[in-house]
């Protein structure tokens, strides 16, 4: 099967959260362990290139396999407006918690990576190793609010919205105030990171949204001595290119 190659489309899966909203997510039942997590980024949704990939992979090896969309993205419910990274922490922890048996490997992308990292100090018995590509905890903090001007800083403590330009949507991702408030309740560079399993990191060096420096800082807080951090020269933000997507499998094949 190759990597690219489009999985049969089925109807997703629900899962009920205690307010009433719904987690879309596609579950492939393999027989080996671990079993791998998809966590995508920041306005993605399960279906992208990377996530169908790693599916036919995870068939043809055999290992369980799931893909979810937070709360706000994709097929799941709810306003992305009114998302914040408690709520999408907890999306996270409830799928372990529900979905998922034996040890796991987390595979996050961009804020998928932040939200892995979360993951893994929540459930350190379980989760096995974590693959990260282009990772961005704290972004939040430090790639949106230390660059926003005063004017949108401004407009944001007035309790407004921001609407911000995206190159990969037409539209622009409105950003709560709340997103950023609680975002601060979350970050984990400004300390040593108590999480002892493998770590692979993998980052491409044109990478316009999550500067590469940033994962450098995050395998240095890392209390894990077995990190390793792979530099991607010509890579962007996604990494989603055929020769992107054989490392990353290559890289989940040294750790299953």
């Amino acid at each position: 099967m190759k990597l690219d190659q489009k999985i049969v489309p089925d109807k997703p899966k629900k899962l009920s959260r205690p307010d009433g909203e719904m987690l879309a997510y596609h579950r492939f039942e393999g027989e080996r362990e671990p079993g791998l997590l998809w966590l995508g980024g920041f306005k993605s949704d399960m279906d992208g290139t990377k996530a169908m990939a790693l599916d036919a992979w995870a068939r043809k090896q055999g290992h369980s396999y799931i893909r979810f969309d937070y709360f706000g993205h994709g097929a799941s419910s709810g306003d992305f407006a009114k998302g914040t990274l408690s709520r999408w922490r907890d999306d996270t922890l409830a799928v372990v918690d529900e979905l998922t048996n034996g040890p796991q490997i987390l595979i996050g992308s961009s804020m998928g990576g932040w939200l892995a990292l979360l993951a893994a100090l929540a459930h350190p018995e379980q989760v096995k190793a974590l693959v990260l590509i282009a990772p961005a905890p704290d972004f939040t903090e430090d790639l949106m609010w230390a660059e926003f001007s005063d004017a949108v800083k401004a407009q944001l403590k007035r309790g407004e919205p921001y609407s911000q330009p995206s190159d990969y949507d037409d539209a622009p991702y409105p950003i709560s105030p709340n997103l950023i408030w609680d975002g601060r309740e979350h970050l984990i560079l400004r300390n040593k990171i108590a999480i002892t399993c493998p770590v692979r990191i993998l980052h491409g060096m044109e990478d316009p949204d999550v500067p590469w420096q940033r994962s450098l800082t995050l395998c240095e807080k890392l209390a894990s001595t077995d990190v390793q951090t792979t530099f991607i020269k010509s890579g962007d933000h996604r990494l989603s290119t055929e020769t992107d997507l054989a490392l990353l499998t290559k890289t989940l094949e040294s750790l299953v």
